[in-house]
């Protein structure tokens, strides 16, 4: 097997989705932050549109946009029970930094919708992959309002874009439990 191949492999197979809490509260370098997003930034994309856009909170920042998460859910949910607000506002008591990944659509309108946001997936995949590399944990998260309109008004973005997910990144002490697939590969594939 190609030396290149075997390194990836194993980072592939190696990266898992680190929760917060479970995360140790030591700060990243800010450059390896931004080592992170230059290899989001060499991702696939249709028309070389480029659709992805990170929006980076470290320090103090971080638990700012987690009090600011949880009350613009408590507003669009008045019955969001008060369990769920803690959640949201120190879920990032631990993490280092959070990163909001946007899809900003393209100006080419003959590019579907569903290829930008795939492109945005692919940045991500090359961002979690290196940060994985570094020894970085990374958790995706979509739930609160981070796939809400109120997101979108948080961030001033436009109509036609969209927020993927927030990143939360820090470094664990945990062990990091073996990756199982549900269904095996052999019934995933179908030969035509």
């Amino acid at each position: 097997m190609h030396q290149d191949f075997s390194a990836l492999s194993e980072i592939i197979v190696r990266r898992r989705n680190i929760k917060p809490a479970q995360m140790n509260g030591q700060s990243i370098p800010e450059e390896q932050i931004v080592q992170l997003l230059h290899m989001a930034d060499w991702a696939p994309t249709h028309g070389r549109t480029e659709p992805w856009r990170f929006y980076v909170f470290a320090g103090d920042k971080v638990r700012q946009f987690c009090a600011d998460h949880a009350e613009m859910r408590r507003k669009a949910a008045p019955d969001l029970s008060q369990e769920s607000y803690d959640r949201l506002s120190s879920m990032g008591d631990k993490a280092s930094h959070v990163i909001l990944a946007v899809m900003r659509r393209g100006h080419l309108p003959k590019i579907p919708q569903l290829e930008e946001v795939l492109a945005v997936g692919a940045a991500l995949q090359n961002l979690w992959l290196s940060a994985e590399s570094l020894g970085i944990a990374v958790y995706w998260g979509t739930g609160g309002s981070v796939l809400e309109p109120e997101m979108k008004e948080y961030l001033s973005l436009r109509e036609e874009d969209l927020v993927v997910g927030a990143l939360y990144l820090g470094y664990t002490d945990e062990p990091v439990k073996p990756g199982t697939r549900n269904v095996p590969v052999s019934e995933k594939i179908h030969w035509m």
